[in-house]
């Protein structure tokens, strides 16, 4: 089988909103990537195996004093670098260049003027009017490039910014003032693809198909005999978890759904209907609507009501695991924005909006082991792994 992670893009996180963005931009080129912190430990990094880096954006500015930094690891791993906004103005200062603030702010549209090397050679959206091509990009920044490291080249201009990308071919460096990540820059696709296929040299093998054949096969290896047991919500996640873990163990599996009381009127009656009719599997409906109403009974905090939840789904599935003692697995369908959420954010705050997943690991005192097939992917790829494994598109877009 085709390794799907052998080629593998690391993203520096500096804290931009645009992150996840560029991580999805990089596996719809058929490549897999993960997301790290640019604080993360310095053997992780080392240890990742990365074809090639990119640096994501951030509200910081490198003229700050403690602005994060590129850590050193990037530069020692030999291997292609793209920098993004943040991440282009923190090569430039760190490789010997110069950096400005005090400019005036730049949020929006603007057309770029490529030159004839590096990344961007032959892109164009449309031509000047005096046949120069030109790019629709997307800015989004105050501090500028204002002096190239040594030999970087600039790589493109702006009406208001001389060096809107730089390009050192020797070293495989590039940086990009602008975010090709965002649908405002039309060729943003095609500028992460040229550069994890053509600079980095990854293949495709970031497929549905084989993320599915892989999915099947990982969890079929790691459940072995066991049997497994499956929180069913009734959404996207959780049923194509269903459906791909049927596909792995078969009548091993046993899926539970807790109808909470709190899904939309008639809800928990249309899930339990859908869910019958095209997964094949014998789903347990449990009605403990009296027992979530009482436990969020005076709680106020959102961030209470998620934990309390949360608490009482795992004291439901351990009871349904007590009667059936050769399980040995809960699955649920966590997903990589819930990691990477959960695990938070590259200045340290966490995003609390999902504590009612169970991301990191259950309680000490759950005697069943976590399953959770796709912790790797994105809701996109989520459903196109569910329309690979027969699932109607009705549902799996619902």
């Amino acid at each position: 089988m085709t390794n799907i992670h052998g080629d593998r893009i690391l993203i520096l996180d500096f804290g931009s909103q645009y992150t996840q963005l560029i991580a999805r931009r990089v596996r719809e080129a058929g490549v897999y990537c993960e997301i790290l912190p640019w604080d993360a430990a310095e053997e992780r990094l080392r240890g990742f195996g990365a074809r090639g880096i990119i640096l994501s954006g951030g509200p910081a500015s490198v003229t700050s004093e403690g602005a994060p930094r590129i850590p050193d690891a990037v530069w020692d791993a030999d291997v292609p670098v793209l920098g993004i906004c943040y991440g282009m103005q923190a090569m430039a200062a760190q490789l010997g260049g110069a950096v400005e603030g005090g400019h005036e702010q730049e949020f929006g549209h603007a057309e770029l003027h490529p030159a004839s090397c590096g990344l961007l050679a032959g892109l164009m959206d449309r031509s000047a009017v005096d046949g120069e091509p030109l790019l629709d990009v997307w800015m989004s920044h105050g501090d500028r490039v204002v002096a190239l490291p040594a030999g970087f080249v600039v790589m493109a201009r702006t009406a208001s910014v001389p060096i809107a990308a730089m390009a050192d071919d020797e070293r495989r460096y590039y940086g990009l003032q602008f975010h090709p990540e965002v649908t405002h820059t039309p060729q943003g696709s095609h500028i992460y693809a040229r550069f994890v296929h053509e600079v980095c040299g990854c293949g495709s093998a970031w497929t549905p198909t084989r993320i599915m054949d892989d999915a099947v096969a990982r969890a079929r290896q790691t459940v072995g005999s066991a049997q497994v047991l499956l929180a069913l919500s009734g959404g996207v996640d959780s049923s194509v978890v269903a459906a791909l873990l049927h596909r792995a163990i078969g009548e091993r599996l046993h899926c539970v759904f807790v109808d909470h009381g709190l899904l939309r009127l008639h809800e928990g009656d249309e899930v339990m209907r859908v869910l019958g009719r095209n997964l094949g599997v014998p789903i347990t409906r449990v009605d403990a609507a009296e027992r979530f109403f009482a436990a969020l009974r005076g709680v106020v905090d959102p961030e209470a009501k998620r934990k309390a939840i949360g608490r009482l789904f795992v004291d439901v599935f351990e009871e349904r695991a007590r009667a059936l003692p050769e399980v040995a697995f809960l699955a649920q369908g966590t997903i990589y924005p819930d990691v990477v959420e959960s695990a938070g954010t590259a200045t340290g705050k966490a995003q609390v909006i999902k504590s009612h997943h169970n991301v990191g690991g259950l309680p000490a005192h759950m005697r069943l082991r976590l399953l959770e097939p796709l912790r790797e992917l994105f809701k996109d790829e989520v459903r196109k792994v569910g329309i690979e494994l027969g699932l109607p598109r009705v549902m799996v877009y619902r």
